[in-house]
């Protein structure tokens, strides 16, 4: 029996995905239609045979915690939890987290009086399926006192990794964080035929680590004022003459750490068989249990390569290379192209509506043309809306909304009047 516990990071401010983090922490932003993106390394954790997880969080936690409060739930047999360890002032220290080092510090007297041999640090910002129990095997294999999971990339993603390169035997004999691209040309790896052809010849940290518990005690008793791992603790370990290993992982993986990466890994998942697999039945993702009534269709609407959550309404026209989530309402004759629809989550029933019939209701109005684009949670949307996203047009911060990458991003709760054009 391997005795691991986990401690996934949550604590960023995720500027570079606001608004989606305005009111929100980034691992508590809605994906896929119906989960979070902190149920991808929880489940991972759960389908791995890990049991024992701490979530570590600083910014804008409340609707995070929540998330994690109603759907993670073990029972005695198990052992199992999920606890939240926000960051805190004490006594002798009143700074937050400074960086992912310093959270995992500063929780050290949270975790210390658990019984583990290794300890697996995730990010809750990131898709992908693995198999935790496998990366173990290998870190123990190894005799490693640090094992970080690695894949090929290209020069363009490289300058935001950390690069490495290793032996042939699999140990990393030297690690820098985010090198300039006039750096690059010194930091290629032996990458098989496949990579080579489509130019992914930097071996990148994905951000996922398992320590030796005395590995990472020695460590943070040597390098005190040490905030980040990348920067600091993984080059301080190589130079120290600690085994550092590389686990070489082949599977899909994407960080969620923009618009555009967030829009284009949540449409990836309505291919006709997507790079990551929310159907598998061995790995299943998990998240809260809401008991939510089937999407309704009315009306004749045309759907196409789309995941419609449960609790949808939807009166469409047509959806096309969309993601409806939970509880959406879409109006009659309304098109939805390429695009993200968050939902709703509430209801609301058909009496409050007609009481106040000067307001715009809760989802899509009717003859609304939405492309291009992601609706956060409770927009108000009236009829006769278009929004059509696209390159021409330049990043902008509105009231209602904002412009990233050329997508339309309509913030939480926001209200967007009859006839309103954003193209």
């Amino acid at each position: 029996m391997i005795k691991m516990i986990c401690l996934i990071l949550g604590g960023g401010a995720g500027s570079r995905l606001y608004p989606l983090t305005e009111k929100r922490s980034k691992p508590a932003v809605p994906i896929a239609g119906k989960y979070r993106l902190i149920d991808i390394p929880l489940s991972n954790c759960i389908n791995s045979g890990v049991r024992r997880m701490f979530v570590l969080t600083q910014y804008n936690s409340a609707s995070l915690n929540a998330h994690i409060k109603n759907a993670y739930n073990f029972d005695h047999f198990t052992h199992g939890f999920v606890d939240i360890l926000a960051a805190e002032q004490t006594p002798g220290d009143f700074s937050w987290f400074q960086g992912t080092a310093d959270a995992v510090r500063q929780s050290r007297k949270h975790y210390e009086r658990h019984d583990f041999d290794y300890m697996l640090i995730l990010s809750g910002d990131q898709l992908y399926q693995m198999d935790f129990e496998e990366m173990a095997l290998w870190h123990i294999e190894k005799k490693a006192d640090l094992t970080i999971a690695c894949l090929p990339v290209n020069a363009r993603d490289a300058v935001g990794f950390g690069i490495m390169k290793a032996n042939h035997q699999g140990y990393i004999s030297s690690f820098i964080e985010k090198p300039k691209a006039e750096q690059l040309p010194d930091w290629v790896s032996d990458v098989s035929p496949a990579y080579q052809r489509r130019g992914r010849i930097y071996m990148a940290s994905m951000g996922i680590y398992i320590f030796s518990r005395k590995a990472i005690t020695a460590l943070f008793d040597s390098q005190p004022q040490a905030t980040d791992f990348g920067k600091e603790i993984i080059p301080a370990a190589i130079q120290s003459g600690y085994r550092v290993a590389a686990y070489p992982f082949d599977g899909y993986w994407t960080d969620i750490g923009t618009i555009r990466s967030f829009f284009e890994a949540n449409l990836e998942l309505t291919d006709h068989i997507p790079a990551f697999n929310l159907f598998d039945r061995r790995r299943p993702i998990y998240t809260r249990g809401r008991m939510l009534p089937p999407a309704k269709f009315y009306g004749g609407t045309q759907v196409n390569r789309s995941i419609i959550a449960e609790g949808s309404i939807i009166h469409a026209r047509m959806v096309d290379l969309a993601v409806i989530g939970l509880r959406a309402r879409i109006g009659e004759n309304s098109v939805i192209k390429e695009a993200i629809i968050m939902g709703n989550d509430t209801y609301q029933t058909l009496e409050e509506i007609a009481a106040r019939p000067d307001d715009i209701p809760m989802g899509v109005g009717n003859n609304c043309h939405i492309e291009h684009a992601i609706l956060d949670k409770d927009c108000c949307i009236g009829d006769n809306v278009i929004i059509k996203g696209g390159n021409h047009l330049p990043d902008t911060d509105a009231e209602a909304y904002c412009i990233r990458d050329g997508i339309v991003v309509v913030k939480k709760g926001a209200v967007i009047p009859p006839g309103t054009r954003i193209m």
